[in-house]
């Protein structure tokens, strides 16, 4: 969804661009947070997908490993 808001007060506009400095982000992600934040959405379920549930199952494959291994040898002529 996109906005456009007119009229801000300076002091918002400072304010605003003053903490996505602060805080490496951009106008928009500030923006948007505070009025997130002012709504009272600041607690609203962000999903996020770690991949905490494929840690661990790599199973091991002959060819592959070959292949993997084929990746880390160094071709000494092509080097210098």
């Amino acid at each position: 969804m996109q906005y456009t808001i007119r009229k801000i007060p300076l002091a918002i506009d400072k304010a605003v661009r003053h903490r996505a400095r602060a805080e490496g982000k951009s106008l928009n992600a500030v923006a948007v947070k505070a009025l997130a934040d002012g709504l009272g959405l600041q607690h609203e379920t962000v999903v996020r997908r770690d991949l905490r549930d494929i840690v661990g199952t790599w199973a091991k494959d002959a060819a592959t490993e070959r292949a993997l291994a084929a990746q880390d040898r160094i071709d000494k002529p092509l080097w210098k």
